[in-house]
Formats: structure tokens, C-alpha cells, sequence
């Protein structure tokens, strides 16, 4: 079959116009500064989100004689944070109909009203644990919408090469609130067995530890009121121009990207892959001072230890983030070797737990590195999860798409510490599910097939 000769105007240029006074205007895009201040109000609402997550694990035994909380009212309230996410489908249509300014606002009224019931000072202990059970559910409800929005903004406001950081800053922000939590708790509430001894028995003053526990309430409902104000007056939903042809294109309609995604089977591994293990860590870490303490370590060795585990994923996942940037895809190999690294960590961490079977050194160094490593590895791959899958599934919109994943994942937080309120004596099944989730995530990371749809839109499209 004969090839027709090609016309004059088909040998036009396709990017450069041919006439310079032309009516066709190019497709524009632009980045703008305030994008930096949309991050950081953001920011700042996912670290004080986590923060108040995880206020009580670090503080369990204070809690447990001040308000006669018991073991699985610990785990309980730390439980909290993953059944907000059941309501997931309704958050994640409202960030896709309504935008992000929409969605956030709401998430941040959550967060004042269950700070604010917290604080309550009722006498009677009954009513007054129901009240800070619900605050810490109103706080869980705000979840949905933090954890899932990240990619979101960094899509909306970020050029192309900046997108992998914005994703870091705003998804890893909360764990460093959780990590927070680690400090500040045991820094300001004392522990129980700070105690004096009058006339030869040994006291613990009980008023002095309430009065502390309620000036952590006092001041973080103070300072998420404050945030709620900032984004009531200000928070854009989008800037008046795309930063990227990706942030300009069409993406599916709600129902299109939920089918889609449910019958993407390379979505389905990479999920799991992501799902398993990052749920598994945030349960392991809610109650990391309940693990540590058969080992002899006590409140605040146990707080510094969370402490840097998360502080260090959070710093080396902004730099791997920033990586990812300057060398674009090559998502996965830098997956499978964070998952490695986390398999071998969280092995290390058990056997060491088990010293009297194993004989390997039980000491505070080996825990504190073992543990802040398994931190480092895991918590530092969220950001580059997030953005292998939005590449992997697009034009499915961000918000969808992560919305979908931060759900598995606190679903699988969720079934483990419902398990925990059963199986509460014996705490080394939680460090064996913790290296068999990284075991199991790097074997699917081996296997999966990985694609750029997104990204080949913005390098070869024209803008």
C-alpha cells in the first residue's frame, strides 16, 4: 500500500508556530512562591495530626495511674487513628469534587473539636476516658484527608522536579509530629516511678503528673485552633496557573479511578507492598514502649528511641526524595534497596528482643540502632511509594489514588492492634509480624513492573 506525499503544511514544525501573529497561545505554566507557605500550613496541621495521634503511647504508664487506663485502653486509643479512616470513601470524594481547601478545612475543625473535648476537666474518670477516646477519634477522622492530600499539593503546586520533595515534606511531616509525641510526652509528663519515699514508702505524686498530662491537652488544642484560623483565612485550593502539563491534563471521574484501580493488578502489588509494612510500623510504634519495656528499657529511653527512629526516616526520606528528583525513574531500585536494609534491621531488632534464646548483646545501643534503622528504612520510603504509584495508575487523580493506599494501610494498623487487645502479655509476635512485613514487601518490589505515565507527559509534552 503506497505512502501519500506528505502536504507543505504537514512539514511545518509541530512547536514552533509557523506564523509568528498566529491565534494559537500556547499552553502556559508557572510556579509561584506562596506554593512554599500552602506547603507549610499543611505541613504544620499533618505534624500536629500525629502528634495527637500518638500522645498517649509515649505517656502509657503516667496515663495508666492517672486515669486508670489499662493496657488496651492504651492500645485502644492509639486504635483510634485507623478507624477514621473507615469513612475513607466519603474524604476522598470530597478532596476530588470539592479540592483541597474544602477537605482540609474540615479535617482541622476534626482536630480542634476532639482537642478540644479532650481537655474537658471532668472528676469523674469514667466520662472523662470517653471523652479523650473521642477526642482521639475526631483526631483519626482528620486522617483520611492529611495522609492522602500530599501528592495532591505537590502536583497542584509543584514543577516537576520539586514534586518527589513536596511529596517527602508533606507526607513524612506527620510521622515527625508522631515522633514528637515521642519527646515531648516523656520530657513534660513524669513518669510513675519518679518517685520520693516519705517515712519509708515510696510515693509518686499524682496531681503533679495530671497536671502536666493536661498541659500537653491545653497546649496542643492551642496551637491546632491557631492553625484552623490560618486556614479558614487562607489556603488556595489551586494556583490561578498550572506549574506542569500533569497539573493542566484531565484526570478519570471518581467512580472511573475506583474501578480502575481495583482491577489494575500491578496497582494491587505495589499497594500491598507499600500497605503492609508502613501499617505494621505505625502499630509497632504506637505502642513501642509496651515492647521495650520486658527489655528493661524504661518511659523516656523508650520515647528517645521512637524519637529518632521516625526523626531519622523523616530526614533521609526528604534526601532520597530529593534524589528521586534529580534522577527520575528510578523508583524502584531505590525501594528495594530501603527494603533490604529495613529486613535485615527489623531481624536484627527481634532476635536481639529474644536474647535469652538467641544470646546475641541485649544492650541500649544495639536496640536504639536496630530500632532507629527499621524507622529510617521504612518511614523514608512513604514518599517514594506515593509518587511510584500516582506514575503507575495515572491519570487516576492523587488524591484517589493515595487515598485508596493510606486506607490498606491503616486497615492493616487497625487488624494488628486489634489483635494487640487480645494477645497483650506477650509482645515478640508484634516485632515477628514487623520483619515479616518488610520480608514480604521486598519480595513484591522484586516482581513488580514499574512505569512513568506521568512523568513522560511532562518531559514530552510542550508546555
Amino acid at each position: 500500500m503506497g505512502a501519500l506525499e506528505s502536504t507543505e503544511g504537514e512539514r511545518e514544525p509541530l512547536l514552533v508556530p509557523s506564523q509568528p501573529s498566529t491565534n494559537i497561545q500556547p499552553v502556559l505554566s508557572r510556579v509561584y512562591g506562596r506554593r512554599w507557605v500552602v506547603l507549610t500550613m499543611f505541613s504544620l496541621l499533618a505534624f500536629m495530626q500525629g502528634l495527637v495521634w500518638n500522645t498517649w503511647g509515649p505517656i502509657q504508664n503516667s496515663a495508666k495511674h492517672v486515669f486508670e487506663f489499662s493496657s488496651t485502653d492504651i492500645a485502644v486509643l492509639v486504635m483510634w487513628g485507623p478507624v477514621g479512616f473507615l469513612p475513607w470513601l466519603l474524604f476522598i470524594w470530597l478532596m476530588d469534587k470539592k479540592g483541597l481547601r474544602a477537605s482540609l478545612l474540615l479535617s482541622a475543625l476534626f482536630m480542634v473539636l476532639g482537642t478540644a473535648i479532650r481537655c474537658v476537666p471532668l472528676k469523674d474518670l469514667h466520662y472523662r476516658r470517653w471523652l479523650i477516646h473521642g477526642g482521639q477519634l475526631l483526631n483519626g477522622l482528620a486522617g483520611p484527608t492529611i495522609m492522602s492530600a500530599g501528592p495532591l499539593l505537590s502536583t497542584t503546586w509543584f514543577a516537576p522536579d520539586q514534586r518527589a520533595t513536596a511529596t517527602a515534606i508533606a507526607s513524612l511531616i506527620g510521622y515527625l509530629g508522631s515522633a514528637g509525641a515521642f519527646l515531648i510526652g516523656p520530657l513534660v509528663v513524669p513518669a510513675p516511678n519518679e518517685t520520693h519515699i516519705v517515712r519509708g514508702t515510696i510515693h509518686w505524686d499524682q496531681s503533679h503528673i495530671k497536671d502536666r498530662i493536661q498541659f500537653v491537652l491545653y497546649s496542643e488544642f492551642g496551637m491546632i485552633a491557631v492553625l484552623f484560623v490560618a486556614v479558614l483565612f487562607y489556603f488556595p485550593s489551586r494556583p490561578p496557573i498550572p506549574p506542569s502539563v500533569a497539573a493542566a491534563s484531565q484526570r478519570l471521574s471518581y467512580r472511573s479511578s475506583i474501578c480502575r484501580l481495583f482491577s489494575n493488578m500491578r496497582f494491587l502489588m505495589i499497594a500491598l507492598a507499600y500497605s503492609v509494612p508502613t501499617g505494621v510500623v505505625a502499630g509497632w510504634a504506637g505502642v513501642l514502649d509496651m515492647i521495650l519495656t520486658p527489655a528493661k528499657v524504661n518511659q523516656v529511653d523508650a520515647g528517645w528511641i521512637g524519637f529518632w527512629s521516625i526523626v531519622g526516616g523523616c530526614v533521609f526520606g526528604v534526601a532520597m526524595a530529593r534524589f528521586a528528583d534529580s534522577i527520575r525513574g528510578m523508583l524502584k531500585l531505590i525501594l528495594v534497596l530501603m527494603f533490604a536494609g529495613a529486613s535485615l534491621a527489623a531481624t536484627w531488632f527481634t532476635l536481639t528482643c529474644l536474647s535469652r534464646l538467641t544470646h546475641l548483646p541485649s544492650t541500649k545501643a544495639t536496640l536504639y540502632a536496630s530500632c532507629i534503622l527499621v524507622g529510617i528504612f521504612i518511614n523514608s520510603s512513604v514518599p517514594i511509594f506515593l509518587e511510584l504509584l500516582i506514575e503507575t495508575v495515572y491519570p487516576v487523580p492523587e488524591g484517589i489514588t493515595c487515598g485508596v493506599v493510606t486506607f490498606l494501610s491503616n486497615l492493616f494498623t487497625g487488624l494488628l492492634l486489634f489483635c494487640l487487645t487480645f494477645y497483650i502479655t506477650d509482645l515478640s509476635w508484634l516485632n515477628w509480624c514487623l520483619t515479616g512485613s518488610c520480608i514480604f514487601s521486598l519480595l513484591l518490589l522484586l516482581f513488580f513492573r514499574e512505569s512513568y505515565d506521568r512523568l513522560y507527559l511532562d518531559i514530552f509534552v510542550s508546555v
